[in-house]
């Protein structure tokens, strides 16, 4: 790895498929629950339902904010029922505990999921004591990444300074506002077949691998 971190004092790490492999199979689970939502909810057909789906995550940032837009729709009940998901694959991570754990500074997440479902899997993986915070949809106004004002609101609510921060991501295009404001960008994974543009710093296939071979040296 060729990025000195040695300047680094709080990093960010996205939940889903970032904090676990995506093999694992969590964010599946979920978006059979979001098709399920979005069908009963725009009286589509699944295909039809699904093609608009894609549209409000492209325009919109999340299905969420799309429907939001355009149907009157229960934010609370759709965070409620799309992230009721059994974890049973979901598996603890001790590895990940200690990696976390030897990280020098602050450590945050930043999910454009629900708050409960932040407890759930941090509980899960064994996790959840290591964060001094956690900033998810709500905190957000409902307004998600890769929003720059939801990333504004983000750091002065934590006195975070962007050019001292890290953000590890597994969607390529959460990270460009990250870079815009100044901070290190590590894109977890393959990028999902989206852009991968020169506002990511470094790449790695996982998260778990990148951080047990930081040198503690690279980092202050």
């Amino acid at each position: 790895m060729n990025l000195n971190l040695s300047h680094i004092d709080a990093w960010i790490f996205d939940l889903d498929d970032t904090l676990y492999p995506r093999e694992q199979g969590v964010m599946a689970l979920v978006q059979a629950r979001i098709n399920a939502f979005m069908i009963d909810a725009v009286g589509l057909p699944e295909p039809e339902a699904r093609v608009l789906q894609k549209q409000f995550l492209n325009e919109h940032g999340t299905t969420l904010a799309g429907l939001m837009a355009n149907y009157a729709i229960d934010a609370e009940t759709f965070l409620r029922e799309v992230h009721d998901v059994p974890l049973d694959s979901l598996e603890p991570s001790p590895r990940m505990a200690e990696a976390l754990a030897r990280l020098p500074g602050r450590r945050f997440v930043l999910t454009n999921g629900a708050r409960c479902h932040a407890a759930r899997v941090t509980e899960r993986i064994g996790i959840t004591g290591l964060f001094d915070g956690v900033f998810a949809i709500e905190d957000m106004d409902l307004t998600p990444k890769p929003a720059p004002s939801t990333f504004r609101r983000f750091l002065e609510h934590f006195a975070i300074d962007p050019h001292r921060a890290i953000f590890f991501e597994d969607t390529p295009r959460n990270l460009a506002p990250a870079k815009a404001l100044g901070m290190t960008t590590v894109l977890v994974g393959d990028g999902h077949g989206h852009e991968i543009g020169d506002w990511i710093d470094a790449r790695t296939p996982d998260l778990l691998s990148f951080l047990e071979h930081l040198s503690l040296r690279d980092a202050a």
